[in-house]
């Protein structure tokens, strides 16, 4: 977790809750994978601003070098990467891992924003989680490491 990202964050605090069983809602390397996701957003200078930018205006006034003018090839990277994950999460799982993972917004908060039921942000985004950790090389197509079947063969 970066010095930026405070210890509330959604994303932390699933991170550390434990089911009725004694282990954790999130794995490791899911927690892993939002973290990397909120680091390359982060990185990348996909937060929206809150104030005017007046760097790329010219000293004419006329014209203007555009929103990506001064945007760093790191930076660019960083938006490409972005982009690879929630193309892999899809359509259905990105929204929950972008107000989550990068804008902080608490489960609560996107349920009643998207008018879905009570808990299914929370499982819509370990969904999502899984799916990212697959995408980072964290664990293996099948699941975990070593576990799960190969292929269903017809006997």
């Amino acid at each position: 977790m970066s010095a930026a990202r405070g210890a509330e964050a959604p994303l932390v605090r699933l991170g550390t809750r434990r089911g009725s069983d004694g282990r954790p809602f999130l794995l490791p390397e899911e927690v892993e994978a939002g973290e990397r996701l909120a680091r390359d957003w982060t990185r990348g200078q996909l937060m929206p601003s809150v104030t005017q930018s007046w760097s790329g205006m010219p000293a004419g006034g006329a014209g203007g070098a555009g929103p990506d003018a001064e945007i760093g090839d790191f930076a660019l990277d960083c938006r490409a990467r972005v982009a690879r994950a929630l193309d892999a999460a899809g359509p259905e799982l990105s929204g929950v891992l972008v107000d989550v993972c990068c804008f902080e917004t608490g489960l609560e908060e996107v349920e009643r924003a998207r008018q879905w039921p009570r808990r299914s942000a929370k499982l819509l985004l370990k969904a999502g989680l899984s799916v990212l950790a697959r995408h980072y090389g964290l664990v293996h197509e099948s699941g975990r490491a070593g576990a799960g079947v190969r292929a269903w063969r017809k006997g």
